[in-house]
């Protein structure tokens, strides 16, 4: 997933200097002081995404956060490419398939690897996956960790159904249906860009209320949290170009005229979607493994503060700008330094700055205020 700007937005909130004074100055944020995680706190994660030898995609931008925030991280690479796709002169590399990916997975299971009760995997997360078969795979991991699982909450799965950007796959299209009709249905958090969420309910989203539907319609498939990590031209009346949040929690309340028919066993029970949206300027440029990071985030933050949906929605959209500003910083700064910028240099410049922007992933800066849109009771 790539964020995209061919407009300067108006004067950023943020620069590298105030960035670190933010970043640990929580009495002006208000976001309560980070400390070390408590070890009977089950945050345990598979992650099972690409990797690249260069650069920030995938596995790459997903664990370090990850840790930084108090998880242990087990990860499976789905691909092993040498650099993202990205790069005018190709890459080279590896594609796991299925059998290869059940392969690792019994090696763990069969080492007693994956834990149960308070030392199994508290979550599985999912990225970018490039076959069928490889995807189908994942539902015999789904059903071995919940198998597995005794622990008071089951096993928390993180579906970032990654299929493409800005109208074009970069996913075999024959993944839609698989994730719709049976990874989706068992996930609890559901992580779509803009072009994924209309792929996968067939809503074109050029509006929020359009965004709201598609929302409803992952809800009814089965995740309880669904997260619009990238809505863009859906401001058309702002002058400045933004990229929106948009994050819908399902609450389920028993109705008061609860019945029972002891033939089909029909519960009525209320529904209530908790919505928020944030905005936040749109920077100029490419960048890839955004919605690898994005998605990390949302996981860290919604297991952290569970009840803070605002909360939480505040501290990614932070955190994600304070990156993508200090990437594109750098690469205006190497490109002003060189005489003959390739395309190679370029595309390089915009690796995301992950490892210099690490005081803003422990403690991010609160520089944009989510907003409740409204309650959709059913």
């Amino acid at each position: 997933n790539s964020q995209v700007c061919t407009k300067s937005p108006l004067d950023d909130p943020i620069s590298n200097n105030c960035t670190k004074k933010m970043s640990s100055d929580t009495s002006n944020t208000g976001e309560t002081q980070r400390t070390q995680p408590q070890e009977n706190k089950r945050r345990r994660v598979l992650s099972i995404q690409s990797h690249v030898v260069s650069g920030y995609v995938g596995n790459k931008s997903a664990v370090f956060p990850l840790q930084l925030l108090g998880f242990d991280v087990d990860m499976i690479n789905s691909v092993q490419f040498s650099n993202h796709t990205g790069y005018p002169n190709g890459f080279t590399g590896e594609v796991l398939n299925g059998t290869q990916l059940l392969s690792l997975f019994r090696g763990l299971v069969n080492n007693g690897l994956i834990g149960d009760g308070s030392s199994g995997m508290s979550h599985l997360v999912t990225g970018y996956i490039g076959s069928a078969s490889f995807l189908t795979s994942v539902l015999e991991i789904i059903s071995t960790l919940r198998r597995h699982d005794n622990h008071e909450k089951e096993l928390c799965y993180v579906c970032d159904p990654v299929l493409g950007d800005e109208g074009k796959f970069y996913a075999p299209t024959e993944l839609v249906k698989i994730y719709r009709d049976q990874i989706i249905p068992l996930s609890n958090v559901v992580t779509p860009n803009q072009f994924e969420v209309e792929q996968l309910t067939g809503v074109t989203v050029n509006n929020i209320e359009d965004a709201i539907t598609a929302c409803g319609v992952l809800h009814d498939l089965g995740p309880d949290l669904v997260v619009i990590t990238s809505l863009t031209g859906i401001m058309e009346k702002m002058e400045e170009r933004t990229i929106t949040i948009l994050a819908s929690k399902r609450r389920h309340h028993p109705s008061s005229s609860t019945t029972i028919n002891n033939n089909n066993n029909n519960n009525d029970n209320m529904m209530e979607d908790e919505i928020w949206r944030i905005d936040s300027p749109l920077i100029p440029g490419r960048y890839t493994g955004t919605g690898d990071l994005c998605a990390a985030l949302l996981l860290a933050w919604t297991t952290i503060a569970p009840n803070d949906l605002r909360g939480c929605l505040e501290k990614v959209a932070g955190t994600m700008y304070s990156v993508i500003r200090r990437t594109a910083d750098y690469a205006q700064q190497q490109l002003d330094h060189v005489d003959t910028c390739t395309a190679s240099s370029s595309v390089k410049a915009r690796e995301l700055r992950l490892i210099q922007s690490k005081l803003d992933i422990e403690h991010p800066p609160i520089l944009f205020k989510a907003k409740r849109i409204y309650n959709i009771t059913n």
